[in-house]
């Protein structure tokens, strides 16, 4: 395939959209010599220009470029340089994304720069689920609009659904079918989060975000962050509600990380995040080094995400009573600014002194090493926030999960998990609701026991390894899905594109 095509991208702000976006460029790019560009507002490009930065694969990165897209988020309502959900307590995240379609014109202006350039249209434009204004923009520039969700097939098929219907107004009961889904299932109304909990077609959530995912829906088609043969019936019932082609061209994860090493190396997550860590990731695997195979607990709640000072109170007291080792990724909690001074008053008195004295424990400020912590031999279970991209790490190194959903999709995640995969047991969901430090233990042995339940999950979870670094095999007998997917996609866009 030639390297003249470009295609432009446009993630949704949010450091759980632009990771997976910056990673799917980086694939497409390796495997066709089209150019990328990703657009996005101007701390957002910087903030993957440091990732980019960060890594050592440049011949490829070169023809990927940034583009700026004009923002003011004052204008909107929102604090200064409020360019990123992480800069933003959940309830303001419904405001930043009615304020993104402002985004709409100077995209256009750039792919009309583009034009100009090239002589032609781009080969398609590639967008978050979230920008839908982006099918009518590909339309006036007579080009092909495809959605990449960052999630899920099960996730965002229970999510796009659930908008789009809302189908927990139409019952009294806590539990109601979705569309799309087998009438035999049953979701829970606490497993919405608070901005589809609260919808009711005429709310402002609902104003915000139907119309955008509607667009999405009738997209070219879709591209999906997940791999054919762990997700066989998220894509068939994702396929089905939206009558579209849907890629799946996961893992958007570092070849790296698929290699049958025991540990990564440590510049692996720097490259995939581009943050600063709170620990050095070599200080980190000196400590899992210091500890015996399948002991340690890694507890993560994402890049935005926390819990209640209450939650996080009686975590603290269950881990340190359940004498296991771990490493626990802490920010303040619900309520605090998750950017500021950790005050010691949120953990019990003397908890992370006794920790780090005991090596019981080490407590990480803001951002870990997540793949070299789950790829680690004594790592033996991820406390969970289920967020799409922590769960294809943690299955793409065999780990099983403890599920505590906080937010968007990840209570489907984490149904499917449990449901579907049978990796997963869930402790709670969201940030406020009540958890027993007895049944934090409770499920912590459960899943490290594995004589019982824990190593059927284990058992599972490396069998989902396999099919996942099965998914990347490039041998032309044996393609795996992700091959295949990716030269599907690209063949079929390039076709409809002399259909224009």
């Amino acid at each position: 395939m030639e390297g003249q095509d470009h295609i432009v991208m446009l993630p949704f702000m949010a450091q759980g959209h632009l990771i997976p976006f910056l990673a799917l460029a980086r694939k497409i790019q390796q495997r066709t010599g089209f150019t990328i560009t990703i657009a996005s507002t101007t701390l957002n490009i910087q903030y993957l220009s440091a990732t980019i930065a960060s890594t050592s694969n440049s011949q490829s990165d070169s023809n990927i470029h940034l583009a700026e897209l004009s923002f003011c988020s004052t204008d909107y309502g929102l604090p200064p340089n409020a360019e990123n959900t992480e800069d933003l307590p959940l309830s303001k995240i419904g405001d930043l994304l009615a304020a993104t379609t402002s985004l709409e014109a100077p995209a256009h202006r750039l792919i009309l720069d583009i034009i100009a350039k090239e002589g032609r249209p781009p080969l398609c434009i590639v967008s978050d689920m979230y920008f839908g204004w982006a099918a009518n923009l590909a339309n006036n520039l007579s080009t092909v609009h495809v959605t990449f969700t960052t999630g899920g097939a099960y996730g965002s098929a229970a999510l796009v659904s659930i908008w789009l219907s809302l189908p927990h107004r139409c019952t009294a009961s806590d539990e109601f079918p979705v569309p799309g889904f087998p009438e035999s299932y049953r979701f829970h109304i606490s497993q919405l989060n608070p901005y589809l909990k609260a919808a009711d077609g005429k709310d402002s959530g609902s104003r915000i975000f139907q119309p955008q995912i509607s667009l999405s829906t009738k997209s070219f088609g879709w591209l999906c962050s997940t791999v054919e043969a762990i997700e066989p019936f998220g894509l068939e019932i994702l396929r089905n509600y939206l009558r579209l082609p849907v890629w799946s061209i996961g893992p958007l994860l570092p070849t790296d990380a698929l290699k049958n090493s025991s540990t990564l190396d440590s510049s692996v997550s720097r490259q995939r995040a581009g943050k600063e860590l709170g620990i050095p990731a070599e200080t980190c695997l000196k400590w899992l080094d210091s500890h015996g195979s399948d002991s340690v607990i890694y507890i993560s709640f994402g890049s935005q995400n926390t819990i209640s000072a209450t939650q996080m109170m009686e975590l603290a007291i269950a881990l340190e009573e359940s004498g296991r080792p771990f490493i626990w990724v802490i920010r303040p909690p619900v309520g605090y600014d998750m950017k500021g001074e950790f005050r010691v008053e949120w953990l019990p008195q003397g908890f992370e002194d006794r920790m780090s004295k005991r090596k019981q424990g080490l407590l990480v400020h803001n951002w870990a090493p997540q793949l070299e912590i789950l790829s680690h031999k004594s790592t033996s279970v991820f406390v969970s926030h289920c967020g799409w991209n922590s769960v294809m790490e943690s299955l793409s190194q065999g780990v099983p999960i403890i599920g505590w959903p906080l937010g968007a999709e990840q209570a489907f995640n984490s149904k499917m998990l449990v449901e579907e995969m049978g990796v997963s047991v869930e402790l709670t969901r969201g940030g406020q609701s009540d958890i027993a430090r007895k049944e934090v233990k409770r499920l912590i042995d459960l899943v490290m026991d594995k004589s019982g339940k824990g190593g059927e999950m284990r058992e599972k979870a490396c069998e989902i390894k396999e099919q996942i670094r099965a998914s990347i095999r490039e041998e032309a007998e044996d393609k795996g899905s992700f091959v295949k997917a990716m030269d599907d996609f690209v063949a079929t866009i390039l076709s409809t594109r002399q259909g224009l």
